[in-house]
């Protein structure tokens, strides 16, 4: 039985690149799931992993999460995966500099584990290759310049995600 998030996908119009991409993203986020020692919704994880790339369907700029969470809220998916698609970008956004982005001035920031996942597996997945934490990082400085604030907020969100791993 087809995925309906990947028909989903296609049925928006994403290219096949950007479907490839989100299977990765998903494979890596629930793979994250299966190795957290919290409680998480891998279904969740699994829905808004597949649909983080939606808005690609329209815009590959910063405001495809915007875009692909409006576009799957009309096709009433659940706030839920509304939330994660939209939060998704970066590895979180303040207000202040969502503004200067010309997003709608609000925070970005992934809130719940699934979110915070998501985010993360989307930084480790180019494409369709995953790569290390630290090759994503070095992405992240090369797009974004050295100094760039959201270089923090990722290294936070993997020290919070490596927190949240069963060593045992």
């Amino acid at each position: 039985m087809p995925d309906p998030e990947l028909e989903l996908l296609r049925r928006f119009g994403c290219s096949e690149r950007v479907v490839e991409h989100c299977i990765t993203v998903s494979r890596v986020a629930l793979d994250i799931a299966d190795r957290v020692g919290i409680r998480v919704d891998r279904d969740l994880i699994r829905q808004g992993a597949l649909l983080h790339d939606l808005g690609r369907c329209k815009t590959h700029g910063i405001e495809h999460g915007v875009v692909g969470a409006k576009l799957i809220e009309d096709a009433r998916i659940s706030p839920e995966v509304v939330r994660i698609v939209e939060r998704h970008i970066g590895a979180g956004i303040p207000e202040a500099e969502a503004r200067e982005l010309g997003l709608p001035p609000k925070d970005y920031f992934p809130v719940t584990p699934e979110e915070k996942i998501v985010a993360y597996a989307d930084k480790l997945a180019r494409g369709s290759q995953v790569v290390a934490f630290q090759e994503a990082l070095e992405d992240m400085r090369r797009s974004l310049g050295k100094d760039h604030p959201a270089i923090e907020r990722l290294k936070d969100l993997h020290e919070e995600i490596q927190g949240w791993l069963d060593h045992g």
